[in-house]
């Protein structure tokens, strides 16, 4: 492509960073040993495993010991979901999750109610918000586990999870709480140790680390059965040889963002708000993030314009945008349906997902080049 591109779909995937590369090719060159492995290469490689864990244990403010590193998120997801329920399926079979959730939460609650599980979704309120209180009401005594994501992947909706693991817990103590934190982990502060939440899920390549690592933080006394049998790495609880380079990676990356994300935090914030300035300038823009969403993301539709062409358009330009999440690969958002949006708003969504190379002159681009969508591409609704 010869347009200078302009890449705006971070929450699809990032750009592995300096660091995370670095780190990778320093084990897979030099401290290749296998953890399990008793000489001393296994011992250096033990060693960058341990640090790993406290790395990323420092930005999620948990314990070293309560971090356990996966393939990725949807991976995480499924053994903090599955595992928590198999291990307490004879005293209760019965799950909340949200109307909103990724596919890696809401298929699998699809596929638990196949099984027998009762699954109940709590929806956003008329606001868009969501009420701590719709929880508390729905926690019963059959209730095993609650799952709800940090951030919309969507809207960048900012979800009270404190406040409704409270309610949770207030109502029923036993009741594990999971959050999905993919699009909030190391972008926005989150504690672990302070939340009250028992699970929390987490992808490398999110957050400038490479595809194919994630992690899942267990608190301590929480039981979880596995989901994969073998070795007995990481305590039985997710077995095999450990992905040595992409975990380095990823406490590489997790390191370089708890140095710079309060700044990147504040350029989302500049970004973000030139944007809305721009585009609320056009005639047929429909915002669907508001307020209580996180500044790096931002939901809009375009009036007349499907969201599949506009896509496509803004490409000729070098322009990387999305329609939604990408694992849904242009099916209907179910996010926006959930929040009272219409069939045609959903249609004609962009999602952008800004990161901290992206600049205020890419964002009048955008604009310039949605606008002349708008003039030229209106007539092929």
């Amino acid at each position: 492509m010869n347009k200078p591109l302009i890449y705006l779909d971070h929450c699809a995937t990032t750009k592995v960073c300096p660091q995370a590369v670095e780190a990778a090719v320093h084990v897979m060159q030099e401290e290749f040993g296998n953890p399990s492995s008793l000489h001393f290469l296994g011992y250096q490689a033990e060693k960058v495993f341990r640090s790993a864990q406290e790395t990323l244990a420092k930005g999620l403010d948990c314990q070293p010991e309560e971090v356990y590193f996966t393939s990725g998120a949807t991976e995480s997801n499924n053994l903090a979901i599955r595992g928590g329920l198999t291990a307490r399926r004879r005293q209760r079979n019965k799950v909340i999750s949200t109307a909103i959730e990724h596919a890696s939460v809401l298929e699998l609650t699809k596929q638990l109610a196949q099984e027998g599980y009762e699954v109940e979704y709590i929806s956003p309120r008329s606001n868009g918000q969501f009420d701590p209180m719709d929880f508390f009401q729905a926690v019963d005594e059959k209730t095993a586990l609650v799952s709800v994501m940090l951030v919309n992947n969507e809207t960048g909706l900012r979800l009270p999870v404190e406040e409704i693991a409270r309610a949770v817990k207030r109502k029923d103590p036993e009741v594990l709480f999971h959050v999905d934190g993919v699009q909030g982990f190391l972008k926005i502060p989150f504690s672990f140790r302070k939340s009250g939440i028992d699970l929390f899920s987490a992808s490398g390549h999110k957050v400038y680390a490479p595809k194919g690592v994630g992690l899942l933080a267990v608190k301590k006394g929480v039981r979880l059965v596995p989901l994969l049998y073998g070795g007995h790495q990481q305590k039985n609880l997710r077995v095999g040889t450990e992905a040595m380079p992409q975990i380095a990676a990823f406490a590489a990356s997790a390191g370089w963002l708890m140095e710079t994300a309060p700044a990147h935090l504040e350029h989302y914030k500049a970004l973000n708000a030139c944007l809305r300035e721009r585009l609320g300038r056009l005639e047929g823009i429909i915002f669907h993030s508001d307020e209580h969403c996180v500044p790096y993301i931002l939901n809009f539709s375009v009036k007349d314009i499907r969201s599949e062409v506009n896509l496509h358009f803004l490409e000729q330009y070098g322009i990387c945008v999305s329609s939604g999440s990408a694992c849904a690969k242009g099916a209907k958002s179910h996010v926006l349906k959930a929040l009272g949006k219409t069939d045609r708003e959903a249609d004609t969504a962009l999602r952008i997902g800004l990161g901290p190379e992206n600049t205020e002159e890419e964002m009048e681009e955008l604009v310039r080049r949605v606008e002349e969508g708008m003039q030229r591409l209106a007539k092929l609704r």
